[in-house]
């Protein structure tokens, strides 16, 4: 349950203190009266989440002293001053101090209600970015792996138990979820932290290098090798070798990789000597590589070796609890990269982190978060989901509704049909009687290749 926002209200005028203490309580207002500024500011902390209505004239401490204390405890703290003796120069000047509205008698009830409203709402995402910006400080000393939700927390716990056991890993999340951090996490907190952490993006490198990448080749061994080469499963050895886009491995070697799974051993191109290696495997893949639709021309007896433990990274939509935190992280991080003062986290930008879909997961969080340090996402709610219609019966606006997030899925990702599917988390077949129902062509939004 909301708690009521919070009024401190100052005035040495018992009548008046009354009637506009009962004005704020009529508008939903829960008000700690005070007959005098000494009294009020005993009571004033840093963390007061809510605003200040004081009187100016005043016996004792008045109302612009009572402000500039008040600025002094929290320059963020906002402060209504009301007076019946202020002229224009004065308000001008309180304004100018800092002072968040000024507000001369007699005045109407809802101008003093709408006043500190807007104050409040001031307030309380003052008092919400600071929240966040010590959850993030506090996440990313001690929990590389940021997240509050229950699903993140098993993760972290699981990562801790198995870290240690030497145990080969396959890491199942969508684009962007962040597997790379979970595989760095797994060497980091397992005794093989003193060796390398070598990672290969199998999707990045064309067919005819990525054997003389991972194995290494001698001099000779084919046309252009001039010299001996290292290759990465070599390099590992002693560490641990991360094995990015895994599905993306073309399958003459996936059988050599298969043989270096169950060997623990590897023949560089060009020699007949078999060299020993010591290395721990963490695979990742962006699909389902237990879906033989989805595994297309992976190895199976490769899937089943890699299959000893599996993690799974929920995307960000479902776990969207995580979200403001990790978007504070990644603002405090580029605003320092940027040489920047962090920007505080306007209400529009707040509705955008929780409403937009997230295909991009913690990258595109993260790119976002980059945008906003420089300044130059002015508009995020471009990039919501498409509005819903307002005319014709509920079911028929639905169907509208849907055909438009369809639509705007398969146009963001040029048909990519697994890119789309991952994107709306729905299955194959449900895809594909809901592009027949409303009468989508997906060859329209781009090549798009269908997976086999």
């Amino acid at each position: 349950m909301n708690r009521a926002p919070s009024v401190f209200l100052v005035d040495d005028d018992r009548d008046l203190r009354k009637a506009m203490q009962q004005t704020l309580e009529l508008a939903g207002f829960a008000v700690s009266p005070f007959p005098s500024a000494a009294e009020a500011l005993a009571k004033l902390d840093p963390g007061f989440e809510g605003v200040v209505v004081s009187d100016i004239r005043m016996p004792g401490m008045d109302g612009l002293a009572f402000f500039r204390r008040i600025a002094e405890l929290d320059a963020d703290l906002p402060v209504i001053l009301v007076t019946g003796h202020g002229d224009i120069p004065m308000a001008v000047q309180a304004i100018q101090d800092g002072v968040y509205d000024f507000i001369a008698k007699p005045f109407a009830a809802d101008r003093l209600v709408q006043s500190a409203r807007r104050a409040e709402e001031k307030r309380r995402l003052v008092m919400e970015n600071r929240a966040l910006r010590r959850a993030a400080e506090a996440a990313s000393e001690s929990l590389p792996l940021i997240g509050q939700t229950p699903v993140m927390e098993r993760l972290r716990q699981t990562l801790r138990h198995i870290a240690d056991t030497d145990v080969d890993v396959l890491v199942a999340g969508e684009t962007g979820s962040g597997k790379e951090v979970v595989a760095t996490l797994l060497h980091q907190w397992s005794r093989r932290r003193s060796g390398n952490f070598v990672a290969l993006n199998c999707g990045a490198l064309p067919e005819t290098v990525i054997e003389s990448e991972l194995f290494g080749h001698e001099p000779g061994a084919f046309t252009g090798a001039v010299k001996k080469r290292i290759g990465r499963i070599e390099h590992a050895s002693g560490g641990t070798l991360f094995l990015d886009e895994i599905e993306a491995m073309p399958p003459a070697t996936q059988v050599k990789m298969l043989r270096v799974l169950e060997a623990r051993e590897i023949t560089p191109l060009g020699t007949n000597i078999v060299r020993p290696v010591d290395i721990r495997v963490v695979a990742a893949a962006k699909i389902d590589l237990g879906d033989p639709a989805e595994r297309g021309e992976f190895r199976e007896d490769l899937y089943y070796r890699l299959n000893v433990v599996t993690l799974s990274i929920p995307p960000l939509r479902e776990r969207r609890e995580d979200i403001p935190l990790l978007f504070s992280h990644f603002l405090k991080r580029a605003s320092e990269r940027f040489g920047r003062e962090v920007p505080e986290i306007s209400a529009m930008v707040r509705d955008h982190l929780m409403t937009h879909a997230w295909p991009g997961n913690v990258r595109e969080l993260s790119h976002f978060a980059e945008r906003v340090a420089l300044g130059v996402e002015a508009n995020p709610g471009k990039s919501a989901a498409p509005p819903v219609p307002s005319n014709g019966t509920l079911p028929e606006r639905l169907e509208r509704y849907e055909a438009d997030i369809l639509k705007e899925a398969l146009t963001a990702h040029r048909g990519d049909v697994r890119e789309t599917l991952q994107a709306l988390g729905i299955p194959r077949k449900t895809f594909y009687d809901k592009l027949q129902r409303h009468g989508i062509n997906r060859a329209d939004y781009g090549r798009g290749a269908e997976e086999s």
